[in-house]
């Protein structure tokens, strides 16, 4: 089978991955193989690329929002069948006992693995998975579309509820990429205001096209204070700026992986009348099914650029530099 690897990693436009040929991996225990339609290209996947996720192994290959057929079973897996449509997403496997992954707080396991970082992922014509960590998938969503709601969608539901916005409130976003224009819809269609800033005329004008309440740049200060806000662009610089925009008992959700270094922050300024901030880990298996089921309720519809899984050089690189608007999806 056909893969990309990051064989080393460096700046996206120095080719840091390469396409190999690999033997068609056989699934054992209670994984299952996935034949794969496509893949979503995330942020994440461009942060292990470039160096700033250092790989946990050698000539990993990415990608962790995958949409596909099962195509063949181990020898204990028994909750799909063959030809059943599956999503393998970040998460990819938990310990299962240690103190978080007992009281419900999987995404915090001290011994996880993540899929296309620890565990080879969707940068391929197929990929293994633990079946309990599959998801079954909605009918009315098609394969491009479902794909990036695996990671982008699911940590932005994630973070919406870490923000805590209260019913009616004002929710500001920075950065409005693959997981921003998902959330955006989720907020709207549950009565929130919803404030974008962030760069760009592209991610702008699709803000405005999908109803939020105002869009403005990255720095600017929203037209009311902030009940809550989540800070999707990786750049640290924001924070000040996004804590000083909420209102008493505000909370500012970090949704990225990884984060610019935040400059000093002047605790009476930014913090102060309890301000909260804080990160957002990952996601449980919980939240995916919930945000899976919302998004066919609501409509949710991602706004996808479809590149062929031979060009995912290309799709990394138009997303580091700002070429598309919405989410990247890569075919077989």
């Amino acid at each position: 089978m056909r893969v990309w690897v990051v064989h080393q990693p460096g700046q996206i436009d120095a080719g840091p991955l390469q396409r190999l040929e690999r033997e068609v991996p056989q699934p054992s225990g209670r994984q299952v193989r996935v034949r794969v339609t496509c893949c979503g290209v995330c942020r994440t996947d461009l942060h292990l690329a470039e160096g700033d996720l250092p790989p946990k192994r050698a000539d990993v290959t990415p990608g962790h929002e995958v949409v596909g057929l099962v195509d063949a079973l181990g020898e204990h897996a028994s909750r799909f069948e063959i030809g059943d449509r599956v999503g393998v997403a970040w998460l990819g496997g938990t310990d299962g006992s240690c103190r978080f992954c007992r009281r419900g707080a999987e995404n915090l396991c001290t011994a996880p693995t993540f899929t296309g970082w620890d565990r080879n992922g969707g940068y391929a014509d197929f990929c293994l998975v633990d079946e309990a960590f599959a998801y079954a998938l909605p009918a009315g969503i098609d394969d491009e579309h479902l794909a990036p709601l695996l990671c982008a969608g699911i940590i932005g539901y994630r973070a919406l509820i870490c923000a805590a916005v209260p019913p009616g409130g004002s929710l500001g976003i920075y950065g409005f990429g693959g997981s921003a224009h998902l959330t955006a819809q989720v907020a709207l269609a549950q009565g929130l205001r919803v404030h974008v800033l962030t760069r760009g005329e592209a991610n702008q004008r699709l803000a405005t096209e999908l109803g939020a309440d105002s869009v403005g740049e990255a720095q600017d200060p929203p037209p009311e204070p902030l009940d809550g806000a989540i800070l999707f662009a990786p750049a640290g610089e924001l924070v000040p700026p996004a804590l000083r925009a909420l209102d008493r008992g505000g909370t500012l959700a970090v949704a990225g992986i990884w984060l610019s270094d935040i400059p000093m922050l002047e605790y009476e300024d930014t913090l102060f009348q309890e301000r909260k901030l804080r990160s957002v880990t990952a996601n449980t298996r919980a939240d995916g099914e919930t945000f899976l089921r919302l998004a066919e309720r609501l409509g949710i519809r991602a706004t996808t650029v479809a590149y062929p899984m031979g060009e995912a050089p290309r799709a990394l690189a138009d997303l580091k530099h700002g070429r598309f608007s919405g989410a990247a999806v890569l075919h077989n």
